[in-house]
């Protein structure tokens, strides 16, 4: 094994690092000399403050406080940038470098830092926690991140400043820091990268100041401030707020006097704007109100701003829809519709939801779904009668970039994406490797196709199918298809900055 690098060991004479050392010394040194107005109260204390990341988390605390999709991914991926570059710097970066830290003679005692760092100077960790939070930052919100670039050059600057870092361990830490956001790009790539052009694009009302759009809004779905926000970008808007159980016979009224039908809410509310939306012929204008928001985040509607300025301009799209028929019924799904564990999992979610919130419902109905004594579905599908744990239809196909989860790019795709997991006496580990594997796999224990119709027979008597958040019993023979472009829907044709 090679020896680590020590930086104070360069030979004298006319080496190139030598001469590199030098200038870095030298630059030190004008830096200390230098007289920096007003830095003296702010620099050190904003040194101090991103020890251990405490200022990255704060500032990602206060984005997440924002209550924008945007701004708590841009936290998110900071964060996550964060953490690798500090791995990186602590595993091998402090260990394989052992350069001294500056002398601190020259620099002003004003200046200095109460606690002096005991670890090496080579690279700056702070340089590269602050480089990776404010690129990962930026590379998901562009505004977002010029927001918190300022602090992050001020964080970097501060250790040349305060004197417990060469220029070249600042620019060093930086690099690595900025490398580290971009690696995580790369392993979860940002909305901006999943960004697909609108299609297929259709003329809707451009309504410039909303005049026309009537927005049904479920009061339980907490959204207040975000229709209010709407309204305030469209005055003419008639907004219409109401309990869970009025939702239907509001949008029913509201679909007689609109020019476009809006609705706010979770999935299940949007589920029943579409199918109103249908029967009246009118485009949907779908602001996301409920935790998942799967079909208005896929449209790339994250928030007030994004569909105002969509129906301003007349910016739509038509999409498909998925039908699902019985003898005795049938119904519409936006975005998924499943068989076997899940609407177990819908259930148990919405028993506990009202208590601890959405996403820790979910959590919970899962662990008490994969720990629960059940045996596995049993239906007849491609002529063959087969036991299994999950039957997942798509409207829509769902694709994996890297480690993030699978989106739609395409909502007029025409098919069905259809997954899967096989029966057998658990289905934890199945239900595990199928959500590993991704979505075009085939092996004993799970299976993925993409069809436009499916036929299912041999049901029982009651079994529950969810669909968009909903569950209803089903039995006998289920029929599945798509409506090619069957719904309107305002869709920005860019994304947000």
């Amino acid at each position: 094994m090679s020896p680590d690098l020590d930086l104070t060991a360069v030979p004298t004479g006319p080496n190139p690092l030598r001469k590199l050392l030098d200038l870095d010394g030298r630059v030190f040194e004008t830096a200390a000399a230098r007289h920096w107005p007003g830095a003296e109260r702010v620099l050190p204390r904003l040194s101090r403050s991103a020890n251990h990341g405490v200022l990255w988390f704060a500032t990602a605390a206060a984005m997440a406080a924002s209550r924008t999709p945007r701004g708590r991914r841009a936290a998110v991926r900071g964060l996550a940038s964060l953490g690798l570059a500090s791995l990186t710097i602590n595993t091998l970066g402090k260990r394989s470098v052992r350069r001294a830290r500056p002398v601190l003679d020259p620099v002003p005692l004003v200046r200095r830092l109460k606690r002096q760092p005991i670890t090496t100077s080579f690279p700056s960790g702070h340089a590269a926690s602050a480089a990776a939070f404010a690129t990962g930052v930026a590379l998901e919100s562009p505004a977002w991140g010029a927001a918190v670039a300022p602090a992050a050059v001020s964080v970097a600057a501060s250790r040349v400043y305060t004197g417990v870092h060469f220029p070249s361990d600042v620019l060093a830490g930086a690099a690595l820091g900025v490398g580290a956001a971009f690696l995580v790009r790369r392993l979860v790539p940002t909305r901006a990268q999943l960004w697909r052009p609108a299609r297929p694009r259709t003329e809707a009302p451009a309504l410039p100041e909303g005049e026309g759009l009537v927005m049904v809004a479920n009061r339980a779905s907490g959204t207040a401030d975000r229709v209010r926000a709407l309204h305030a970008a469209l005055p003419g808007a008639e907004l219409v707020e109401c309990a869970p159980e009025e939702v239907a016979d509001e949008l029913e009224k509201a679909a007689a006097r609109a020019t476009v039908l809006g609705v706010c809410g979770g999935d299940g509310t949007v589920n029943a704007a579409a199918r109103v939306a249908l029967r009246h012929g009118l485009p949907l204008a779908v602001l996301p109100g409920g935790t998942l928001n799967h079909f208005a985040y896929d449209l790339g509607v994250e928030d007030e701003r994004a569909l105002a300025r969509a129906v301003r301009h007349g910016e739509a799209v038509r999409v498909d829809v998925g039908r699902f028929r019985t003898a005795d019924d049938e119904g519409l799904f936006l975005n998924t519709l499943s068989l076997g564990v899940y609407p177990e999992l819908v259930r148990a979610r919405d028993r506990w939801s009202h208590r601890i919130g959405g996403w820790s419902a979910g959590v919970l109905g899962a662990l008490r779904v994969l720990r629960a004594d059940q045996h596995p579905l049993e239906m007849e599908l491609g002529g063959e009668r087969r036991p299994m744990w999950l039957l997942f239809v798509g409207n829509g196909v769902y694709h994996r970039m890297g480690l993030a989860p699978g989106r739609r790019t395409d909502l007029a795709d025409g098919l069905l994406d259809v997954r899967v997991v096989h029966g057998s006496r658990r289905p934890a580990l199945r239900l595990l490797a199928a959500a590993a594997a991704g979505p075009l796999t085939r092996s004993p224990a799970h299976a993925a196709t993409q069809v436009n119709r499916l036929r299912l027979t041999g049901l029982a008597a009651g079994t529950p199918l969810a669909f968009d958040g909903e569950v209803t019993p089903v039995s006998g023979d289920v029929t599945l298809e798509k409506l090619p472009e069957a719904l309107t829907v305002y869709r920005p044709l860019t994304p947000a900055i």
